[in-house]
């Protein structure tokens, strides 16, 4: 098969497209054609050498994490999965034409969602919705300032945090105001401008998926004992403000990947498609997925 392999840190050019050897399905496992992959920062970050002593990978390595597919062939003391079934998954060394993905963690698309929409979504739609679930594990009526909320991550954490009966303030630049007002947050609020910052306090809690000075300025704003989730590091003063910090990474689950992705293709929330690139053109998806667009950026591996 064809894959993007990972030959040393550094450039894109560090990613070259090789003939590998098929990987196989062992017991309890399930071999997929993967038909499109997305391109997360955490790729391109492990790419550039930035994630070393936090998370390592052994070279060559093959990158990625979310998938859409085919199954190929189940391993055995599988059931559920019949070849040529869609699927979806939060997987590993996704950039590839086959990929082994635990049975457990795969679940089936959504009949009316692409192959490329659906893999837009596992890994940032999880993140989105364990950090509001599991890290902030918000109440009904409490009220969480989401900061990124036009990413991928943080449309989700809205999605999810209105679901639970949420009041949600979707936080972005200045010029992202309206964009965010179609989110369906009860408010949105400009990170950029103090004026707007200095209307919030007392937030039941931060779900932060930006990080730095703008994640820092929100701690002020939270209540005694608020929380402050963030799939980055908090901010190194936190425990001066008297608030709960909990950092975290997302996991598999097919069953909410399954449940968010039925929200996806039903309309409830989208996660934008910026640019659809073919496998060959892997090094140039990095470049786009690292200039930060608004969208995600996809390839078809087959």
């Amino acid at each position: 098969m064809h894959a993007a392999v990972l030959k040393g840190f550094g450039g894109v050019e560090q990613l070259e497209l090789e003939n590998v050897t098929d990987p196989v399905a062992a017991a309890g496992e399930v071999l997929v054609r993967v038909r499109a992959i997305s391109i997360n920062p955490i790729d391109w970050k492990i790419r550039s050498g930035a994630t070393r002593g936090r998370i390592d990978v052994t070279l060559p390595a093959i990158l990625g994490r979310d998938l859409a597919g085919e199954v190929e062939r189940a391993g055995e003391g599988v059931t559920g999965f019949t070849q040529g079934q869609r699927v979806m998954a939060l997987a590993r060394s996704t950039y590839a034409e086959l990929a082994v993905v635990k049975a457990s963690e795969l679940t089936p698309m959504p009949e009316k969602l692409s192959f490329e929409e659906a893999a837009a979504l596992p890994l940032v739609s999880l993140t989105g919705a364990q950090l509001i679930e599991r890290a902030i594990k918000i109440e009904r009526g409490q009220t969480v300032l989401v900061l990124g909320a036009l990413g991928g991550v943080g449309r989700t954490a809205v999605h999810v945090a209105l679901q639970h009966g949420a009041k949600v303030i979707a936080g972005v630049r200045k010029k992202q105001v309206g964009d965010a007002e179609a989110l369906g947050a009860q408010q949105v609020v400009a990170l950029d401008d103090p004026e707007q910052m200095g209307t919030l306090r007392d937030l039941d809690a931060v779900a932060d998926t930006i990080g730095g000075s703008a994640a820092a300025q929100t701690l002020r704003v939270l209540k005694k004992r608020g929380v402050f989730g963030s799939v980055l590091a908090p901010p190194a003063d936190a425990e001066k403000y008297g608030v709960r910090t909990v950092g975290f990474m997302a996991q598999p689950d097919a069953a909410r990947l399954a449940e968010l992705a039925n929200d996806a293709a039903s309309g409830k929330f989208t996660i934008p498609i910026a640019k659809v690139l073919p496998f060959d053109w892997i090094r140039e998806a990095h470049r786009e997925a690292e200039n930060h667009p608004n969208g995600k950026i996809i390839v078809k591996t087959s």
